[in-house]
């Protein structure tokens, strides 16, 4: 199992079981490790150049989240997806997103559109194939900007809480044959919207793009 993770910064201040959550998580996000693969807990504590101690800590975290799932006796795995857990994420996420993206075509300031719009160039020049996971980033950035922009800390505190969630399920979704095209033409048909400060329009955009997400999930399922 040769997974080619993140380097770890081991300089960053944060505890150590966070830096290999995030780079382990990273590595489920980008599709590095898929659904159904076993994690060798030897071989990945080798790789990303740490103890067993902060590796088991992170594990335990990751389980809690939902990105592993050990089974006594058994090993641990990268935990797979269910339709149930796409429909009801994307439930969720539906109305968010609608809310946020009305509410930023009101208040969104120029430099957030600039920021945006950077993250969508930069999204459109990396590779489907070789850079999934900075690929997630940019989208992750894109979709952050336009959370803050909508002003609304209740808001911003929901979202913050599904964010794992909903970043797995994005990279999940964008590693699919043709999504990240579609991607790039539905964020900027939503930033248009927002740039226009029409918030039904930036609605409608917003639902459009996680409708056609979900729909991308629950046809690569069918295909297994």
């Amino acid at each position: 199992m040769s997974i080619c993770f993140e380097p770890i910064d081991f300089n960053c201040r944060l505890p150590l079981r966070e830096l290999v959550c995030n780079a382990i998580r990273g590595a489920i996000n980008s599709g590095r490790l898929q659904p159904g693969e076993r994690l060798i807990e030897i071989q990945l504590a080798e790789e990303l150049g740490i103890s067993r101690t902060p590796l088991r800590e992170a594990m335990r975290k990751l389980e809690m989240e939902g990105f592993i799932v050990m089974i006594p006796r058994k090993g641990t795995y990268v935990a797979d997806i269910s339709l149930k857990d796409i429909t009801e994420i994307y439930e969720v996420r539906i109305s968010l997103d609608m809310l946020a993206a009305s509410l930023a075509a009101e208040r969104i300031s120029d430099e957030e559109l600039e920021e945006m719009n950077r993250q969508l160039l930069l999204t459109a020049s990396l590779s489907v194939e070789t850079e999934m996971a900075e690929i997630v980033a940019a989208d992750s950035v894109f979709h952050d900007v336009l959370y803050r922009a909508a002003r609304n800390e209740r808001l911003l505190g929901i979202i913050s809480n599904l964010r794992e969630q909903i970043t797995n399920i994005r990279g999940r979704s964008m590693a699919q044959p043709g999504r990240m095209k579609d991607t790039l033409t539905e964020h900027r048909n939503l930033l248009d919207a927002i740039a226009s400060r029409d918030p039904e329009a930036a609605a409608a955009a917003a639902r459009v793009h996680i409708e056609n997400a979900e729909r991308t999930l629950i046809e690569s399922l069918s295909r297994r």
